[in-house]
């Protein structure tokens, strides 16, 4: 059996997660695996989005938040996140993707069309006669306002 203190030292301490980084234990993988790493440091709130609004510009931390549209401290996390795994910088004209950051932009760009491609194949198999249908965009927002 573990004991407590090795318990808490990988876990939330201070109820603060580390920056997932190769070689350290992540969400999900005691391994430390570098894709394991990347994606619990991508599957992060806002993570995503915020690369995506640098992709083509630096922004200061009110335009990215405004573009984000996220709240100062979820973005003072992730671009702290960010910065250590040398994928965001700052510099003069505000942040910006590090040359990694912008590989690995350009290495998930073709997710969305792989992304595009499933979900039309998922909507082909719910096509009348083919079972449950996946809930539209206007479907799914109603629901969450009830």
């Amino acid at each position: 059996m573990p004991s407590l203190a090795r318990q808490s030292a990988v876990g939330y301490g201070n109820h603060s997660m580390a920056t997932p980084l190769p070689s350290r234990r992540v969400r999900g993988s005691a391994s430390g695996r570098p894709v394991m790493a990347l994606l619990d440091l991508l599957g992060r709130r806002m993570a995503l989005r915020i690369l995506w609004e640098l992709r083509d510009r630096c922004l200061t931390f009110r335009a990215l938040q405004q573009a984000a549209e996220t709240n100062p401290s979820v973005l003072n996390a992730r671009l702290g996140e960010l910065r250590e795994a040398a994928i965001v910088e700052h510099g003069p004209e505000g942040y910006g993707l590090t040359p990694h950051g912008r590989k690995l932009l350009e290495l998930l760009l073709p997710l969305h069309v792989w992304a595009d491609e499933w979900a039309r194949l998922l909507d082909a198999r719910s096509a009348p006669g083919g079972g449950r249908s996946r809930p539209t965009a206007a479907r799914s927002a109603a629901a969450r306002r009830r």
